[in-house]
């Protein structure tokens, strides 16, 4: 018999985080005094609430970080323990290499999706094995983990958490990731390993600076099986007008199981942030992380930041809204969702 597969919402109870630390031999190397301190921020944010595991290829700053927020949480009376774990890794986008949860008849499963960088963009097979690495040390505990000969991102997929997926069709059917499948098997493949039933694919919306082919969680999210927030942009003269605002006609057009529309909430536009070489980056409020009692939101240090704190506060009136200053991070075309991934309640333990 078929087990039952379910992929849930970001919003279901969760027992740790996952983040995969910087160090010299990533993109970070000229800025880690930089990046650094933002990666602590999450790390310390989501302590106060559960567990998080650290992978990092350097053994002496892993044992430190280890050893430092344990002992800070400890002080602090707080809930969450660190597990760190020596691992090699090409850089620290935790979301898209880090393994995606199911439940199969209620019992936690962790996928291990094959992960090329975007569609071979960058060096990859040091993140393409770091899952292994994590199972292997422990720290998913008797949770089995399944290889799945597919290559899927997180961050390329939104779950309501009762069947429905929300993704974009510029990533999941760019032929640099899974050439021979069209749309048709690749919705076949989703259903059988995360259970979805439905998929709601955007044909448009993109964000300047992103890598990832427009990746969900840098446009829309779930925000309730009912609701989703997502980027629009007011100002005629921008160039990602045109895309976003067809990207929002056809959030306006998609229905819920019983035909209603979703509920839906634009987010503020920030002011353009740019690189040191002129280049615009994917400055977004959509890349937020929701945890145990808490969003943690990525803000740019530029005006609309106080607005996207209040926007927030109003979807999730029942979490603490904790605004992270994640422009170092955005340096790197990314943000705060792109560098965390969730485990769900039941997986790891202290």
């Amino acid at each position: 018999m078929t087990s039952l597969r379910v992929l849930p919402a970001e919003w279901a109870p969760q027992s740790a985080v996952v983040l995969t630390w910087p160090h010299p031999g990533t993109d970070w190397a000229a800025s880690l005094d930089e990046v650094e301190p933002v990666f602590l921020e999450i790390a310390r944010s989501v302590l106060r609430f559960q567990h998080l595991v650290i992978s990092c290829e350097h053994v002496v700053r892993l044992q430190d970080l280890e050893r430092d927020l344990n002992a800070w949480a400890g002080e602090q009376g707080l809930p969450g323990r660190v597990h760190a774990v020596p691992a090699p890794a090409n850089d620290t986008w935790a979301r898209d290499h880090g393994p995606i949860t199911v439940f199969a008849d209620g019992e936690p499963i962790l996928l291990d999706f094959r992960f090329n960088a975007w569609g071979g963009k960058f060096p990859w097979e040091k993140d393409d094995a770091l899952n292994r690495h994590l199972a292997n040390f422990g720290v998913f505990g008797t949770t089995p983990m399944q290889r799945v000969n597919f290559i899927l991102e997180g961050g390329s997929i939104e779950s309501d958490g009762e069947g429905t997926l929300l993704t974009t069709s510029e990533c999941l059917l760019t032929p640099t990731r899974n050439a021979s499948m069209d749309r048709g098997a690749i919705e076949q493949l989703l259903s059988e390993m995360l259970g979805t039933d439905r998929i709601l694919w955007l044909n448009h919306g993109y964000l300047a600076g992103d890598d990832t082919d427009s990746h969900i969680d840098t446009l829309a999210r779930f925000c309730a099986p009912d609701h989703i927030c997502y980027v629009a942009c007011p100002d005629v003269a921008d160039e990602h007008y045109s895309a976003l605002a067809a990207m929002e006609e056809e959030l306006q057009e998609f229905r819920q199981r019983d035909g209603s529309p979703y509920r839906l909430t634009a987010l503020p536009w920030p002011d353009p942030v740019f690189g040191d070489e002129g280049e615009r980056l994917p400055a977004t409020y959509a890349n937020f992380l929701i945890i145990n009692g808490a969003v943690l939101l990525p803000v740019y240090d530029v005006p609309q930041d106080e607005e996207a704190i209040r926007t927030f506060s109003g979807i999730f009136p029942d979490r603490e809204i904790i605004p992270v200053n994640c422009r170092p991070l955005i340096k790197q075309h990314g943000s705060l969702h792109c560098v965390t991934m969730q485990i769900p309640q039941g997986v790891v333990t202290p």
